[in-house]
């Protein structure tokens, strides 16, 4: 399995980096190459186009309903609904929470008839029941933000090398939600966007590095990634934090950078972040 950064800034995208936004790709048992994507942020619609056609999206999987988590699905709509070259194959699967339709909609000042159900196949999240797309199993873990249904997201990629894990904690304060997202994930990408002695009055929204860090160690993930750190925040700082935690590997996430997720067969493997292929 592969993790492609489209984007990682925090709450809104940054001089370097679109709001949350990756790409999750791996074979089946054909060779056939499935792509997920997870959020799809402010900015990060332009950029994801510099990684793969539009078109190669099998799925798109919706963490929670804020805009730097989900508005370029509004523009992805103008996409599949109006190129003048025919977009060629059906609807998005689009997993989501409860609303999603009617959130992208009114940016367009539309209803919901037929709203965008052209360009998007909308299923809602129920929490806690796997979901089988192409080579992936995803479950969905309603965590702690503040909005409706916010949820963690893991995916398991059955590969011909065994099951590789990712934990997506979406938006989240500790819960034990997040820590059951994460369990013995081989990779837990985690959100940091708060910092210890400066935000400690601002809890049930965001981690800090520290309790991401707590989070993956509770969890047993095997490998800790940081993400949607805002402008403001020193990536140095989330990460020494994290350090205190937990006993695993610490990376910082990039934006145009991929991480091979070796399966749990391969215990020993590390992840490298490497500037990521760009697609025809």
């Amino acid at each position: 399995m592969e993790l492609t950064v489209i984007g990682c800034s925090g709450s809104f995208a940054g001089p370097h980096s679109p709001a949350s936004c990756y790409v999750v790709s791996g074979d089946d048992a054909a060779g056939r190459t499935w792509r997920l994507v997870l959020d799809m942020g402010s900015g990060a619609l332009g950029s994801i186009q510099r990684h793969l056609p539009l078109t190669a999206i099998d799925a798109i999987l919706v963490s929670h309903l804020h805009p730097d988590h989900c508005i370029d699905l509004a523009g992805l709509h103008i996409a599949v609904r109006w190129d003048p070259r025919g977009w060629g194959r059906g609807p998005i699967p689009l997993y989501s929470p409860e609303g999603s339709h009617a959130y992208l909609a009114h940016p367009h000042g539309i209803g919901l008839d037929p709203g965008l159900t052209g360009s998007f196949e909308f299923h809602d999240w129920h929490e806690r029941q796997a979901v089988e797309i192409g080579p992936f199993t995803v479950e969905a873990f309603r965590v702690l933000h503040p909005v409706a249904d916010p949820y963690a997201i893991r995916v398991t990629h059955h590969g011909p090398d065994g099951d590789a894990v990712l934990a997506y904690s979406g938006d989240s304060d500790s819960c034990e939600a997040l820590v059951d997202a994460a369990r013995d994930a081989d990779v837990f990408l985690c959100e940091a966007a708060y910092q210890e002695g400066r935000d400690d009055a601002l809890r049930g929204i965001h981690l800090t590095g520290l309790r991401a860090g707590e989070i993956a160690e509770r969890a047993g993930a095997r490998r800790l990634l940081l993400t949607h750190l805002p402008i403001w925040n020193d990536p140095a700082t989330a990460e020494e934090e994290a350090r205190r935690a937990y006993s695993g590997p610490v990376l910082m996430a990039a934006a145009d950078h991929r991480y091979e997720i070796p399966a749990a067969a391969h215990p020993d493997r590390t992840i490298v972040p490497a500037k990521a292929r760009v697609e025809p």
